[in-house]
């Protein structure tokens, strides 16, 4: 059975990243699904990992029991080995469920620099946040935060489609481990 409905996925070791989605993406995903949805919302993300748990059973256990995975990308998730897990292991639940019809069970947004994704992410629709990409606190009093407010809602109403149409839980979707490849090397000259 699922756990989770929304689980979060980002390059945790980025921490503009990381304080993004703690301070603002996290909140407003959770509360927007939350007001729209006639039960309570289930949202994993790295916060949910309880003290003392083993890191790399939590996160695969968690994985294994989502609906939806809500990539936050920038240019080195692609190059980091649990983000590239996260991402190929429902990537293949995809393969599995949708048989005749696709189906969507990764809803990629858009942190920072689109243009440096591998290939196989620009397959994808991807909602563009990086008008909106501030990691401080202070950005929530901003007039600036009305517009994030008025996409995350969109973004809320969009996944919610998703979840509702997420296919029946199976006890063999898989949770891959695939290695990232190398990042590009740089083109400017050592100086």
């Amino acid at each position: 059975m699922y756990h989770y409905d929304v689980f979060i996925s980002y390059l945790r070791t980025a921490d503009p990243i990381a304080r993004w989605v703690r301070n603002h993406f996290h909140p407003r995903l959770c509360e927007l699904l939350d007001g729209n949805l006639d039960r309570d919302v289930q949202v994993f993300f790295d916060g949910s990992v309880r003290v003392g748990g083993k890191w790399p059973d939590e996160l695969r256990s968690a994985l294994r029991h989502t609906r939806i995975l809500v990539p936050v990308c920038s240019p080195k998730y692609f190059y980091d080995e649990w983000c590239r897990a996260e991402w190929a292991s429902m990537e293949r639940r995809e393969e599995l469920a949708g048989g005749d019809s696709p189906t969507t069970l990764i809803y990629p947004v858009i942190y920072c620099d689109s243009k440096n994704f591998p290939p196989f992410a620009h397959e994808r629709r991807m909602q563009d946040l990086t008008e909106w990409n501030h990691p401080y606190e202070q950005f929530e009093v901003s007039a600036k935060y009305i517009g994030f407010h008025d996409r995350m809602n969109r973004i809320a109403t969009e996944i919610e489609e998703l979840v509702s149409a997420a296919p029946a839980w199976r006890a063999d979707w898989p949770v891959l481990n695939p290695r990232p490849d190398a990042p590009p090397v740089s083109s400017f000259p050592r100086l």
